[in-house]
């Protein structure tokens, strides 16, 4: 902590890069840890993976829904203490952006601002038919496949697979750590892309990891944190 708060205090602009593993500490399963969510029973007749693809939800709406609802929707879940920390340091000048793989929109509940959220939010929906947006409540109200007034089947503003990023949040996320003096990566593996290829932007002095978990860009790293990220970011509170 020490090293770390001496990162932070010679920072002028920090940007956060986080995973799953942010929101873990919340009650929310990440993907592919031994306790993730790929590797439990899911009870449907297809992999997770392709339950959450973009053919499957034309196709089978009425399943996808089924799983999504059960498995990546946790409207009860709360901020833990590394949402916090990040939203302080926000507030203290330190920090310029969240940039989030998570769709929980948790940061947001803590106070941070400037969040981009790369694979969308469930708080966010619309119908696919006219547009008309919709919130969370939208989705968890419909014994099944949530409709609008039109009839047409609302949809989750998340990227699926099969689907690509969005390209103003994408550029936004490099403008931001291009920018960067500092940034702090919690809670990902890195493994994931195109998400993981973000760093590649980054110019700055000093990258932080924070993660259990060994990643690809340990040995570029100024300092690595194989700890809780609540019990570490939780101290900027």
């Amino acid at each position: 902590m020490s090293a770390l708060r001496d990162v932070v205090d010679r920072s002028s602009r920090i940007v956060f890069f986080g995973g799953a593993g942010v929101s873990t500490e919340s009650g929310i399963p990440d993907f592919r840890s031994a306790e993730g969510l790929y590797r439990r029973e899911s009870g449907t007749r297809v992999p997770p993976e392709e339950v959450l693809g973009h053919r499957f939800f034309m196709r089978h709406p009425d399943e996808f829904y089924s799983y999504y609802k059960a498995n990546l929707v946790h409207a009860d879940a709360q901020p833990n203490a590394a949402h916090r920390g990040l939203a302080s340091l926000e507030r203290a000048g330190k920090l310029s952006a969240v940039i989030t793989q998570n769709i929980d929109g948790l940061h947001q509940a803590a106070g941070s601002r400037r969040v981009l959220e790369l694979h969308g939010s469930v708080h966010r929906n619309y119908c696919m038919e006219c547009g008309k947006r919709f919130g969370l409540d939208a989705i968890l109200a419909a014994d099944d496949v949530p409709r609008c007034e039109c009839g047409g089947v609302i949809r989750p503003d998340v990227v699926l697979y099969e689907e690509m990023l969005d390209e103003r949040v994408m550029d936004e996320a490099i403008d931001e750590l291009s920018r960067a003096d500092t940034v702090i990566v919690g809670g990902t593996s890195l493994a994931v892309y195109p998400a993981a290829g973000l760093l590649q932007a980054f110019r700055g002095d000093n990258l932080v990891l924070i993660n259990r978990d060994p990643t690809p860009y340990d040995r570029h790293a100024t300092l690595v944190i194989p700890e809780s990220i609540g019990a570490t970011l939780g101290e900027f509170v």
